[in-house]
């Protein structure tokens, strides 16, 4: 009886969800409450320094629930992230020993805090315009700009611009098709980020090529 116990207690145990599979669901779950939009701010703002989660995640079912509010949606996700990678630079210019350091540790890049530093140095616009666009944690480096001093007002514009186009993609795809863009969007997310990101340095390389000339 005992072993029969323990056994169904195993395999319950193996059934539940980890710790970061119940905090995406607690995200997702927000579409379906009266403060998802309250919500998708907060949780912009916050993943812009430390919460793991996306607010695409949010956002699309957000969109596909008033595909009408969708571009609303995302200017609320940009201004949210905006803010909070502000919060995340102050953390990096005057924090880092105290709560950079471990946020850093949490997501595994303290060994690539020095890389970061150099991309900043070489391309602020490539390296950060890069990070607010695609899936590579956001926080790392609006956390890595403080400590390494970027400006602060390119900073913010070239934050607004990478975060706001990434967001305005999701919602306007969604205004634009709806439910069918759905799947589309998260399967394939990464793909068209890569792509932005090739057009990107292609664009920068261009430029340069006929700023020599």
């Amino acid at each position: 009886m005992t072993t029969a116990g323990s056994s169904g207690g195993a395999g319950e145990a193996r059934d539940r969800p980890g710790p970061f599979r119940r905090l995406y669901h607690w995200v997702l779950d927000w579409a379906h409450r009266p403060g998802g939009p309250a919500a998708l701010f907060g949780i912009s703002a916050a993943e812009s320094f430390i919460f793991p989660i996306p607010p695409d995640v949010l956002l699309i079912p957000l969109c596909l629930g008033n595909p009408r509010r969708a571009l609303r949606f995302a200017a609320l996700c940009t201004l949210g992230s905006v803010l909070g990678a502000m919060l995340g630079y102050l953390i990096g210019l005057g924090f880092y020993e105290s709560v950079a350091r471990p946020i850093m540790e949490l997501y595994g890049y303290t060994d690539k805090y020095a890389a970061i530093g150099r991309a900043y140095r070489e391309n602020l616009v490539l390296a950060l315009g890069t990070a607010g666009f695609t899936p590579i944690p956001f926080k790392v480096f609006t956390i890595a700009a403080g400590g390494f001093h970027v400006p602060f007002l390119p900073f913010v514009a070239v934050t607004a611009v990478s975060r706001g186009m990434r967001f305005f993609l999701v919602a306007g795809l969604i205004r634009a098709f709806g439910e069918p863009i759905r799947e589309f969007i998260e399967r394939y997310f990464n793909l068209l980020t890569l792509l932005f990101t090739v057009l990107l340095i292609g664009g920068f390389v261009l430029l340069g090529v006929f700023s020599a000339r």
